[in-house]
C-alpha cells in the first residue's frame, strides 16, 4: 500500500527548488486518480502566493518550423544569462497508448543537460488545441520551484494557437520561408493572437533572401489587421535557431512587450482572464468526471450512446438522458 501523500513536506521542498519534488508535483496534478486529484487542488492552492513571476512564453507554428530547435538555442541563452528556464513540451499523443510520439527533450540535447533548465514533455492525451490538460497547473508548479521563464510549445495544429494564448503573457508565431505562397496558408486568426511572428531558418546566403521575403509579406498582412493592443504593434523578425542567430533581439522584444504591458496593466488583466477561463475549463472537466465517475452512469452513458448509434434514439434526446444522469 502506497505511503500517504505529504502535501506539506511536498510543497516545502517545491518552494525550496527541488527539482525532484517538481516532478513528482507535476505527475500528481496529471494523475487521474479522485485522491491524487484532490491533493493536487490542495497543493496548487497552497503554493498560488508564490506564482505569477515568470514570463510566460507560448512558441507556435507548424510541425518542422524548427520550434524545439530555436528553444534549445533561446533557453540556453538564457540560462547563461541567469534565468532558470522551464519548457512544457506538448507533444501529439499516440492514439493506441496515449504515450508522446515526438519525444521533444531528445530534440533540445543542450537544455536537457542544462541545470538551471526543467524540460517536461507532456503527452497532449487528444486535447482540443494540443495543449496538455494540465499544462495551466505545471506552469504554476514550475514558477513556484523557482523558475522565471515559461516556454509553453504546442503541437501547432488545430486550435493549439487559442489555446496557449490564453496560457501565457506572450504569443509567439514561427513561420517557415519559401514555402510558396507565404500568406496561403495562413489564418486570419493566427495573425490577430500573435505578439510576434519570426521567420525562422534564415540562415546565410539564399535562406536569408528568402526569410526576408516572407517577413515583408507577413508585415504587410499585419498591418491591415487592428492590434489587440494599443500598447504594442506586432513585430516580424527573422531568425536562425539552428545557428542561434539574432534570437537575442527576440528576447529583447519580449522583455519590452513585458514592460510595456506590465505598465499599462494589461498583462495582469490578460491572466485575469485566463483565470476565468481556467476555471470553466475544471467545471468542464469536473462535469466530465461525473459522467465517467461511476459504473452505473458509465452504463446508462453507453446504452444512450448506443441507441443513438444504432438510430433507435435521436441526438437531442441522448443528450438529454446524459445530462439527467448527472442532474443536469
Amino acid at each position: 500500500m502506497a505511503a500517504p501523500l505529504d502535501i506539506d513536506s511536498l510543497k516545502d521542498r517545491l518552494l525550496a527548488g527541488d527539482r525532484a519534488a517538481l516532478a513528482r508535483a507535476i505527475t500528481l496534478v496529471e494523475s487521474k486518480r479522485t485522491d491524487h486529484r484532490a491533493a493536487a487542488a490542495a497543493l496548487i492552492d497552497a503554493v498560488l502566493p508564490q506564482t505569477g513571476n515568470a514570463i510566460r512564453v507560448g512558441i507556435t507554428g507548424v510541425p518542422g518550423v524548427g520550434k524545439s530547435t530555436t528553444i534549445d538555442a533561446l533557453g540556453t541563452n538564457l540560462t547563461e544569462a541567469g534565468h532558470k528556464v522551464a519548457v512544457l513540451a506538448v507533444d501529439p499523443s499516440s492514439s493506441r497508448t496515449g504515450g508522446s510520439i515526438l519525444g521533444d527533450k531528445t530534440r533540445m540535447a543542450r537544455l536537457s543537460h542544462d541545470p538551471k533548465a526543467f524540460i517536461r514533455p507532456s503527452p497532449s492525451s487528444g486535447t482540443l488545441g494540443g495543449v496538455a490538460a494540465k499544462t495551466r497547473e505545471t506552469m504554476l508548479l514550475c514558477e513556484a520551484a523557482g523558475f522565471d521563464v515559461i516556454l509553453v510549445e504546442t503541437v501547432g495544429v488545430g486550435q493549439s494557437e487559442t489555446a496557449v494564448a490564453d496560457l501565457t503573457d506572450f504569443f509567439l508565431v514561427l513561420m517557415l520561408p519559401g514555402a510558396g505562397d507565404e500568406l496561403q496558408g495562413i489564418k486570419k486568426g493566427i495573425l490577430e493572437l500573435a505578439d510576434m511572428i519570426a521567420v525562422n531558418k534564415a540562415d546565410e546566403g539564399e535562406a536569408e533572401a528568402r526569410a526576408n521575403a516572407a517577413a515583408s509579406e507577413y508585415r504587410a498582412a499585419l498591418h491591415i489587421l487592428t492590434p489587440a493592443s494599443a500598447t504594442w504593434t506586432p513585430p516580424v523578425v527573422t531568425i536562425s535557431g539552428f545557428h542561434n542567430r539574432r534570437l537575442d533581439a527576440l528576447w529583447a522584444k519580449i522583455e519590452d512587450h513585458r514592460t510595456k504591458l506590465t505598465a499599462t496593466g494589461e498583462i495582469a488583466s490578460k491572466r485575469r482572464g485566463q483565470d476565468v477561463k481556467w476555471m470553466w475549463a475544471l467545471v468542464h472537466e469536473h462535469l466530465h468526471q461525473r459522467l465517467v465517475g461511476t459504473a452505473e452512469v458509465r452504463q446508462k452513458t453507453a446504452e444512450a450512446e448506443s441507441g443513438v448509434s444504432r438510430g433507435e434514439t435521436s441526438p437531442a434526446a441522448g443528450a438529454a438522458a446524459i445530462a439527467e444522469l448527472i442532474g443536469l
